[in-house]
């Protein structure tokens, strides 16, 4: 019999034998404890020793209302017993149809067919092939390229990477990738002296003007994360820059492919970011959230025009190419409409507001600390900045792994903090309370102090 003190480590120890963890360098697991978790209980998770952490990060930004939820819980039982899974070629299913319209007709105006995928790598896969497809039916074979953000990152697959700006990735990878045009982000924080945010934005879609006028020949799409640039660093910018990037496609005739995958389904403070600008993309890539945090489901929601260019006899040879296994699979659909149906039953967003305003009031006295450059918030979404000199906000050096001692210390003290680099983060489960945000804070702020010693 394993003694109760040491279940963490057997099960640690299985692991390790035979799991390569993604993201890791699995190196480190010599001294960073690997935490087997056994349970969920709202927004906490809990290891197999009974200590419990506050999942500040939503298990890596998918989990919405709460481990375990009881409702999502149930659909999917339901679900089981009646239909797991079924080809989705040739073949529908209720679940599948009824997110599909429920999808559209919340998503912003003129986006009215989905294409299901199985996780959000996927989607931008789709949305990358599916818009160099059209081009090519339209007779414009020259469009190759696409114009991603500077800081972007949309995915791990080789056409994500491809429209990604993550140096680490880009130069392991670069014999197998696309070389995208990178237009300069509208990040806020890296503005000028007393430049608002919307000024940078304006700033910046003048050089993406630049860049169409010498690239919109060879140019499928432009393709950015709406609001929040979650994985370069929750880098954050105005929504006047959405609204004129889609003044700027329609222009120049290449598409919009909006990444929702992260900032989708209320992160933001509205259910699709993309609202905050009142602007329709050509494509809006959906994961995540999507299912409440339960299982892998993704979908890319488009225009009618798209789906006509490759509307034609068999023998044309315009189909779309695409497909996965698992595509449109009915758990994953029963899981999104439980979180849709959530959505609809409770004032979500309402009570998102009073949280994200909570979130800023605690974070707010962080702003003086001599080693944050930066505390910066979008709805449910907040960053603290950590450099090593405040006056020129020059950074600590990437090999000192700062971030990381946030996180260990956060382990420490119920907690679940997974800076990116130097910047600690906020995303949290909806259901998490003010109580629980304090503790978040509070681990926060402490780790910091231990992280800039």
């Amino acid at each position: 019999m394993t003694n109760p003190t040491d279940r963490n480590a057997a099960l640690a120890a299985r692991d390790l034998k035979h799991i390569w963890h993604p993201c890791t360098q699995m190196h480190d697991h010599e001294s960073i404890p690997l935490l087997p978790i056994v349970r969920g209980e709202g927004a906490w998770l809990v290891d197999a020793e009974g200590r419990r952490y506050l999942d500040g990060i939503s298990s890596w930004w998918t989990n919405l209302f709460g481990h375990a939820n009881p409702r999502i819980a149930a659909a999917l039982a339901e679900q089981a017993r009646t239909l797991e899974h079924v080809i989705f070629a040739g073949f529908t299913h209720p679940p599948a149809i009824e997110l599909a319209e429920q999808l559209v007709r919340l998503a912003p105006p003129g986006l009215e067919k989905v294409f299901f995928a199985d996780n959000g790598s996927a989607a931008i896969e789709v949305a990358l092939k599916m818009s160099f497809h059209y081009w090519l039916n339209q007779g414009h074979g020259e469009k190759t390229r696409f114009i991603a953000l500077t800081g972007s990152y949309h995915g791990e697959t080789l056409g994500a990477l491809s429209v990604s700006d993550v140096t680490l990735y880009r130069k392991t990878y670069a014999p197998l990738l696309l070389t995208p045009v990178l237009a300069p982000s509208p990040d806020a924080y890296e503005g000028e002296p007393g430049e608002a945010p919307a000024q940078v934005a304006a700033r910046r879609l003048g050089e993406l003007r630049a860049l169409l006028e010498r690239h919109a020949h060879e140019t499928c799409a432009v393709i950015v994360e709406p609001l929040v640039q979650c994985a370069g660093g929750m880098r954050m910018y105005h929504p006047d820059y959405l609204a004129g990037l889609r003044q700027l496609c329609d222009a120049f005739g290449v598409h919009f492919i909006a990444d929702e995958i992260a900032v989708g389904f209320g992160r933001t403070g509205t259910l699709f970011a993309c609202e905050q600008a009142k602007v329709s993309p050509d494509f809006m890539c959906l994961s995540k959230g999507l299912t409440g945090g339960t299982l892998p489901l993704s979908a890319v929601l488009t225009t009618n025009a798209m789906y006509e260019a490759f509307y034609a006899e068999y023998s044309a040879g315009k189909a779309f190419l695409h497909s996965h296994s698992y595509t449109g699979n009915p758990l994953a659909c029963r899981a999104a409409l439980e979180t849709l149906a959530i959505f609809r039953d409770e004032p979500v967003l309402e009570r998102n507001r009073v949280l994200a305003a909570h979130l800023a009031r605690r974070l707010e006295p962080l702003r003086a600390h001599p080693h944050v450059a930066d505390v910066r918030q979008t709805g449910m979404i907040a960053a603290v900045e950590l450099v090593a000199d405040k006056a020129t906000r020059r950074p600590f050096p990437a090999g000192e792994r700062r971030g990381l001692r946030v996180y260990l210390h956060g382990l420490q003290h119920e907690a679940l903090l997974r800076p990116l680099g130097n910047v600690v983060y906020f995303m949290p489960p909806y259901v998490v309370s003010e109580a629980e945000i304090d503790h978040l804070v509070e681990v926060a702020t402490s780790g910091i102090e231990r992280a800039v010693m």
